[in-house]
């Protein structure tokens, strides 16, 4: 059984030391460990993925042993696997303004043409709380009157809804490095743009701006760094004739192709065809 361990809190020594001794003295395999020292921010961050020998219910004592590491070591740990519960894997959706993505995802979970269950959604601005109420999903506003994110409610919510997977859906902040190592391999997010060429907030306009004539939408695993290119779960394109206007290329691609793009890729992770490893997204073995 697979199950992913994040660490991260104020840089020290003897940090590693005691997850690690916990985990192989318990007979785990460790797949993948990683360690960062962030200079500037004084922080540490740990990201270890094991083989756990455990049954499922023996999730909950590696999570409790890793709470009291975490209290003595002021670190913020988390213990997840998906195997852990016999359920569908949970979701946060979270939004600014635009409603098409989480409508996609809301949808495609009602008809029965993605196994997950929407378990909250969350914006930094109101617009997309008509949507959550339309489908009967609890709805967080962490935004204060100028939209910006309290990204310590952000992670409360997370863990109070218990989510397996959070998606970026159309979520127009750049998340902390801190929240990304503690859900590392599980934010998704959509950008609305291929990559790597044309990443940042405008990659309509910078590809308007090259002449391009195909634009395109990108899934990826969250890493620290801003839309980084390793980490591409499905990407999708459309094409349009030579001199249409760049607003119609916008109306295209922000109602119809992005939300069927996040959709591909949050289906790919949801039935378990791809997973984040090393930082690198790999086809997942079949059972």
């Amino acid at each position: 059984m697979q199950v992913v361990i994040t660490a991260v809190g104020p840089d020290n020594v003897g940090l590693a030391d005691p997850i690690v001794h916990y985990v192989t003295g318990a007979g785990a395999n460790i797949h993948e460990i990683q360690m960062f020292d962030h200079d500037a921010e004084k922080q540490f961050s740990m990201h270890l993925r094991i083989e756990w020998p455990g049954v499922p219910a023996s999730v909950a004592q590696l999570r409790s042993a890793m709470d009291q590491i975490g209290a003595l070591k002021s670190l913020a740990i988390r213990v997840w696997s998906r195997d852990e519960h016999a359920r569908l894997p949970r979701l946060a959706i979270c939004t600014t303004y635009r409603p098409e993505p989480a409508l996609a995802i809301l949808r495609a979970i009602r008809d029965g043409r993605l196994k997950a269950e929407a378990a909250v959604m969350l914006g930094n601005r109101e617009a997309c709380r008509g949507v959550a109420e339309q489908f009967e999903v609890p709805f967080v506003n962490i935004g204060n009157a100028k939209g910006e994110p309290d990204d310590s409610q952000f992670v409360r919510v997370l863990d109070d809804a218990d989510v397996d997977y959070v998606l970026l859906a159309r979520y127009m902040r750049v998340l902390p490095p801190n929240v990304c190592w503690q859900f590392a391999g599980r934010i998704i997010n959509l950008h609305h743009g291929l990559l790597p060429p044309f990443p940042g907030f405008h990659p309509y306009e910078d590809a308007y701006a090259r002449r391009m004539l195909t634009f395109g939408a990108t899934v990826h695993f969250i890493v620290p760094e801003l839309d980084a290119g390793n980490q591409i779960i499905h990407q999708s394109t459309f094409t349009v004739p030579p001199g249409t206007p760049l607003a119609d290329i916008k109306r295209q691609g922000e109602t119809d192709h992005e939300p069927q793009c996040l959709l591909e890729g949050v289906r790919r992770v949801v039935d378990r065809e791809v997973e984040l490893h090393f930082q690198r997204v790999i086809r997942r073995k079949a059972d």
